[in-house]
């Protein structure tokens, strides 16, 4: 299984996309939030997600990808079917969050969030490369893979809280896999909020919006 590193960098179509930052000037942040978007968004558009969130005290980066895709197909598809774009997006998500942490923001103060195919690249993230960090938040998402197991997953996440929002009948997103989720992050030591919300379209509710303040909040504190 692939995991990004500073040594022998993966290259890959991500690579050569755009970074888009936003919110507290990162020398004076007390934490930083990841933001990462869905499949035929842009960088731009997660970010307005944060005016929902008190992040005054965040340096927030979101990373573009190329072609507005982090990966060609479904996240329940084999991987090898979407690489080289699965192992570019999450060099890229390590290599920001590795010069976060060179800026002086720790890893316990660094909060990863991604909504969709976003939110699955998160997940992915955080279950391949393990650590305290400040939080995932995984709204509609989750491990990426035809079949998942927690044994192919090694490391300590050492109590990083990790909120899991998903609805019952979202069309990209099946329960179960969400469940598998859970599953995965609570077997590597991250403390699990998930919900799942009856009827709710493939979107983002205000009940999630107050999982991720809660995040944020502890962060900052």
């Amino acid at each position: 299984m692939f995991r990004a590193n500073t040594e022998d960098r993966f290259e890959g179509p991500h690579q050569k996309s755009k970074t888009v930052y936003a919110g507290a000037d990162i020398k004076n942040a007390k934490g930083a939030m990841v933001m990462i978007h869905g499949r035929g968004a842009t960088a731009e558009s997660i970010i307005t997600l944060a005016d929902e969130f008190d992040t005054e005290d965040l340096h927030l980066v979101a990373p573009q990808a190329s072609q507005f895709q982090w990966y060609p197909n479904s996240f329940l598809a084999p991987t090898e079917r979407n690489e080289p774009g699965l192992s570019s997006g999450l060099q890229a998500i390590h290599d920001i969050v590795t010069e976060l942490v060179e800026a002086g923001i720790p890893r316990e103060k660094i909060i990863l969030l991604g909504f969709s195919q976003g939110a699955c690249l998160a997940s992915e993230f955080v279950a391949r490369h393990p650590a305290k960090y400040g939080g995932l938040a995984a709204l509609s998402g989750g491990v990426i893979g035809d079949e998942v197991s927690a044994e192919n997953y090694t490391g300590s996440l050492d109590g990083t809280p990790a909120f899991l929002g998903c609805s019952n009948i979202d069309a990209h997103i099946p329960k179960e896999r969400v469940d598998e989720t859970e599953e995965i992050l609570s077997s590597l030591g991250a403390k699990v909020t998930k919900k799942i919300y009856q009827g709710m379209g493939h979107t983002v509710n205000e009940d999630e919006i107050g999982e991720v303040s809660k995040i944020i909040q502890r962060v900052i504190a």
